[in-house]
């Protein structure tokens, strides 16, 4: 009893409390500042630093013009224009305002000499009010404020690239993927869902290039990859791209349509089956002939027309042969046509072949379309011979 008394009196001392209370503190600001990057939190941080960069701007003005011009004003203002919501926005530009006035009063009419506050400054200053105002308004319409914005499109970059990302493979296959976005963008209109069905003897692959380009279809390729990732392997390989071109059409895009190729591959045997919507058709190397064979099915565009039929083509890989997807950016550009372009892709592919194609998706792209302004996407299945697997 005595003992438990002692301990309950040195928690209630002053320097215990001191440190409860600090504590509290440090987690509501560290709670601050969390909510205020996600744009949860107020903005009265903000506003209140900027308000107190005005006074400061004005007072530096009064007592040298010639190194602190009156146009420094512009700086709180461009600032508050990122940071802060339209109706704190309002009270630094009265602030800003009013320090105008004050500085225009107390240097005198800028007739009589330099570094005085003349209709330019003010033009230049509210011209960057305008057109803050005009930013605070649209992240409030949007409802993503600049500090989560960036990070959001980052997010949604990454799910992308997660959601493309292949499964692992057995022994004796190999499988790579290479993305490149028109005009080096980090979004693309080409996605790639894939999964291990059937209790993982079963690939299905499903490359699709949306309508568009860059950053115009990456928002449409981000929702059509995870529709697409929800329906692969939920339905029967036969029925996955009639159910995509109905999800597409419930769309009602302007620009809604896609083409699409799924490659459902039994990795027991080699056996394949290829639907394609309105793709490039795959090439397929055999190891002994060494000639590459075009793969073409039967299928309309994805999201033009309700009732379509998917008629696949089927085939076989066997120990060295490769099966190769890719998008029409790849192969099919203004000033050459599709065969032209397939022609050519086939012909750095030979390259590989005596040397096995690890790493060479990424090399073939370079190689065929480097500068292409379109988005280009290369998938190789490769089923490796006994020699490629013992150096392996």
């Amino acid at each position: 009893m005595a003992s438990g008394r002692e301990r309950r009196a040195e928690a209630e001392t002053f320097t215990a409390r001191l440190n409860k209370q600090w504590h509290r503190v440090r987690v509501g600001v560290r709670r601050a500042a969390v909510d205020y990057f996600r744009g949860n939190g107020s903005d009265w941080i903000a506003l209140a630093g900027l308000l107190l960069m005005v006074p400061l701007i004005a007072a530096a003005t009064l007592a040298n013009s010639v190194w602190f011009s009156p146009a420094a004003l512009v700086l709180p203002v461009v600032v508050g224009g990122l940071l802060l919501r339209p109706a704190s926005l309002l009270g630094l530009y009265a602030a800003a305002a009013t320090a105008l006035i004050v500085e225009s009063v107390r240097l005198g009419p800028y007739t009589e000499g330099p570094s005085r506050v003349t209709p330019g400054v003010v033009l230049v200053v509210a011209a960057c009010g305008f057109f803050g105002l005009l930013l605070a308004q649209f992240r409030s319409r949007v409802g993503v404020p600049w500090r989560r914005g960036g990070t959001m499109l980052f997010d949604l970059r990454e799910r992308i690239r997660v959601q493309s990302k292949l499964p692992d493979l057995p022994d004796g296959w190999h499988r790579e993927m290479a993305l490149r976005p028109a005009g080096g963008q980090s979004f693309s209109g080409d996605f790639v869902v894939a999964a291990r069905t059937n209790g993982g003897r079963t690939l299905e692959v499903v490359l699709t290039d949306v309508s568009g380009k860059g950053m115009d279809a990456g928002s449409r390729a981000l929702l059509l990859s995870g529709a697409f990732g929800g329906l692969l392997g939920s339905l029967p390989p036969h029925a996955f791209l009639p159910a995509a071109n109905g999800y597409l059409l419930r769309q009602d895009w302007d620009e809604g349509f896609a083409t699409s190729i799924h490659l459902v591959l039994d990795l027991d045997s080699g056996d394949y089956e290829l639907y394609t919507a309105g793709h490039p058709p795959g090439l397929q190397l055999s190891a002994g002939s060494g000639r590459w064979e075009e793969k073409a099915a039967e299928g309309p565009l994805l999201g033009v027309y309700d009732g379509a039929q998917f008629d696949p083509v089927k085939g076989s890989l066997r120990p060295g042969d490769v099966l190769m997807l890719f998008t029409d950016g790849l192969v099919e550009t203004a000033d050459r046509d599709i065969v032209e372009g397939i022609d050519r892709l086939t012909g750095e592919a030979d390259r590989y072949v005596a040397g096995g194609f690890h790493g060479a998706a990424w090399h073939l792209i370079e190689a065929v379309a480097k500068d292409v302004n379109d988005d280009r996407a290369l998938l190789l299945i490769c089923r490796e011979g006994p020699t490629a697997a013992a150096t392996r």
